[in-house]
């Protein structure tokens, strides 16, 4: 089952189609990863996943409905959105950003709850930013920043979840975490989580459900042992490797082919 589709969805900026014709239908209860390459319609695609984009032809469904036809709150409630580049309120504190999350959940009779308190205060504590709750978000580095937006993400409590780049401006140990966290919210309380990722060995290891795009269009899509070949590593990043069974998780493991050396032939 898909409580989110895309049909026949064409995505474009003024005169540049950038998604054609997608049909995509995310699975629920699992965590799907879009990959491919720069400029290939993933975050695009996320977008209008997400209602930030009006689709040129096409549709999204939200279970069976189009989201245009939607009110936005009722769409906040269902859908958590983490786009790649969020901007924040100048001087705003971290607590205060987080708790944006919980707008759409509440009414003009009810402005904050125990309920509301709980679930920020779980969010900042799953991404490691309680600490932080009194500065302001202009003072911290590009990893902590990044942290406190998916902290927000988190605190909207949604079924569904889409990340763009979450690992962005993140050191390893920072991206293991989060897609770590990611992983947990998808088993301990069921979300459908959709995430873009640069990064293919990081989307093998954590996806269930994978989807590479060229060109705007759908290469392949399936679990992550069906999809990731060399052949399919060649046709949509233009890159010659080997794939073996990762160590540690058994999951598809990219190596790219021979470094440059000098002496080497071209």
């Amino acid at each position: 089952m898909s409580r989110i589709v895309a049909r026949e969805l064409t995505l474009a900026y003024e005169d540049r189609t950038v998604v054609h014709e997608l049909d995509l239908a995310v699975p629920d209860g699992q965590v799907s990863v879009i990959v491919g390459p720069n400029a290939c319609g993933k975050s695009t695609t996320l977008r209008a996943l997400g209602r930030l984009l009006k689709p040129r032809g096409g549709s999204v469904l939200l279970d069976g409905t189009e989201l245009a036809r939607i009110p936005t709150r009722k769409i906040a409630q269902s859908i958590g959105l983490l786009p790649q580049s969020p901007v924040a309120p100048e001087a705003i504190t971290v607590a205060d950003l987080v708790s944006r999350g919980r707008q759409p959940h509440q009414h003009w009779w009810q402005q904050w709850s125990d309920e509301d308190e709980r679930a920020v205060t779980d969010a900042m504590e799953r991404t490691d930013v309680t600490a932080l709750a009194d500065r302001s978000v202009d003072e911290l580095s590009g990893g902590q920043r990044q942290r406190v937006w998916i902290a927000m993400a988190l605190a909207q409590e949604t079924d569904l979840l889409l990340l763009d780049e979450p690992t962005t401006f993140l050191d390893i140990a920072h991206q293991v975490e989060v897609l770590d966290l990611v992983r947990r919210l998808n088993h301990d309380q069921g979300r459908t989580v959709v995430i873009v990722l640069h990064d293919l060995n990081q989307a093998a290891r954590y996806a269930d459900h994978l989807v590479a795009m060229k060109a705007g269009r759908i290469v392949a899509e399936g679990r992550p042992g069906e999809v990731v070949t060399a052949e399919l590593v060649r046709e949509v990043f233009g890159l010659e490797s080997v794939v073996v069974p990762d160590p540690v998780t058994g999951s598809p493991l990219v190596v790219p082919g021979a470094p440059y050396r000098p002496g080497s032939s071209p």
